[in-house]
């Protein structure tokens, strides 16, 4: 049955809240219908007796209870049932790292392929954004910024092995040790370049890769940058790798059917 329920509208409807700390704060006889939320953490927040109907909820959600039941492993393991070479994505052996490499590099290339078509179809609409996110030529060179960080800088140890076109997130932006040009339009074509070289990077550190060195931790590097300068278990720092091919090329895969749709609509 749909609640309803009756709100004083204060001065704050309409507000935007950016890089706000609002940790801590309470929140009743609220109405947050039609809110926006990006970049936003909610961990420990407690919500009860709310209405919560046709919400998205989208990131990395764990431990997340709704009306008494965990709901992340059923969404864990429904997501697996929809994609089942999302299970490679969590290698437990240098091995399974050399697999789950080698089956993103083809799923990669059909997404490529298919932006590829678009852009010939429609010149520039790789560029486009869709309800706010970025753009799959965004979305590459953010990819560039994941491997040149977790790779370059912190497993192969090179402080500002950044490429020029990187796109960080935002709180990473303001980092001084990480290059970001905002008014940037590459090709797709020129980012595809520079792609295939990072891509080249990890092959070449997957191909070397034993069990043993996967236990161990990197050395730190001196100076600016993402990530921080602290030693991470190499396990660790190429699964972040992993994880950021995987959900972009579901990102970008989400993103071109939409730009398909506007063509033939």
């Amino acid at each position: 049955m749909t609640q309803t329920r009756s709100f004083r509208k204060a001065d704050l409807a309409g507000a935007a809240f950016e890089e706000a700390d609002l940790s801590g704060a309470a929140f009743r006889l609220v109405d947050l219908s039609d809110a926006r939320m990006h970049n936003t953490d909610l961990s420990r927040a407690r919500l009860t007796g709310v209405v919560l109907q046709g919400a998205v909820l989208d990131g990395d959600i764990r431990g997340l209870v709704v009306n008494g039941v965990e709901v992340a492993p059923l969404v864990e393991a429904e997501l697996d049932r929809r994609h089942p070479d999302r299970a490679l994505m969590r290698p437990v052996d240098a091995e399974g790292y050399r697999t789950a490499w080698a089956r993103l590099g083809e799923l990669w290339d059909g997404t490529v392929a298919r932006a590829s078509a678009l852009e010939e179809r429609a010149p520039g609409l790789v560029h486009d954004r869709v309800d706010g996110e970025w753009s799959f030529v965004e979305t590459l060179r953010h990819l560039l910024f994941a491997t040149d960080a977790w790779v370059g800088r912190a497993l192969l140890g090179d402080p500002a092995p950044y490429h020029p076109l990187v796109v960080p997130h935002e709180e990473e932006s303001s980092d001084p040790g990480v290059p970001w040009d905002p008014d940037a339009r590459p090709s797709l074509g020129e980012v595809l370049e520079a792609r295939a070289t990072r891509r080249g990077t990890v092959t070449d550190v997957l191909r070397d890769l034993d069990d043993a060195r996967l236990a161990r931790r990197t050395e730190p590097v001196d100076g600016p940058g993402f990530p921080p300068a602290r030693p991470y278990v190499v396990a660790e720092v190429l699964g972040v790798v992993l994880n950021e091919e995987w959900e972009h090329r579901l990102f970008a895969e989400r993103d071109l059917d939409v730009l398909e749709g506007r063509l033939c609509g």
